[in-house]
């Protein structure tokens, strides 16, 4: 099986996502502070992510901390953590069977089919990968966007969106194009490989004179 510019673009794209997913994993900057008012001096920057906050003060480098227990965790926050760690999970188990499904290696040998259900499972994984991201970035931003219009919430404690949610929108896409290319190439193969029986023909019955004639 050669390589053809639809498998390419799709491990690609795959790849692509599979790196943004991780990004959008480990990057802070899930919830950032929201600045409101006519006060333009900002002296406290904070960032929040899945697995440490941030705090930048004017003229002081960055100063990042871990969550200290994970039992005193918002269910949200857990719930976000546990979703991202197994798309990152399914991102590199989905490259993994997309690079053994490309490859002409030992373990799917010259059988072309087996190599395209391979691609088909990768661009499938792909596609739960992007489902896996979109689920705690969505529901983040629902959150956060709900709490800045609240006003029994105090302005000090409002959040905006932070970059890691657009890179985890943007993966999100890159990895469901990508697996929907991946998924065509399986479904182009099967039907370039479905086997065309032949018309089955009309079977003339042989006379008893033409079994004499057979005879003779």
């Amino acid at each position: 099986m050669a390589f053809y510019p639809l498998q390419i673009a799709g491990l690609v794209l795959g790849f692509l996502g599979a790196v943004g997913t991780l990004a959008t994993t480990l990057l802070p900057q899930w919830r950032v502070s929201a600045f409101i008012g006519s006060n333009i001096i900002v002296f406290e920057r904070l960032w929040e992510g899945l697995w440490m906050n941030c705090v930048r003060q004017a003229k002081v480098r960055l100063q990042c901390k871990f969550y200290g227990s994970l039992l005193a965790l918002p269910p949200a926050l857990e719930a976000a953590r546990a979703l991202m760690c197994v798309a990152v999970a399914l991102s590199f188990i989905a490259l993994l069977v997309g690079i053994c499904g490309g490859k002409q290696i030992q373990c799917t040998g010259s059988n072309e089919r087996a190599k395209a259900y391979l691609l088909g499972t990768s661009g499938v994984l792909f596609i739960l990968t992007g489902i896996f991201v979109l689920i705690p970035v969505c529901w983040t931003a629902n959150i956060i966007i709900r709490d800045f219009y609240n006003p029994a919430i105090h302005v000090g404690q409002k959040r905006e969106l932070g970059a890691a949610l657009f890179l985890g929108w943007a993966s999100t896409a890159v990895l469901f194009i990508g697996g929907g290319l991946l998924c065509g190439f399986c479904c182009c193969n099967r039907r370039k490989q479905r086997p065309r029986y032949p018309a089955p023909g009309y079977c003339v019955p042989h006379t008893e004179k033409q079994g004499e004639r057979d005879n003779a």
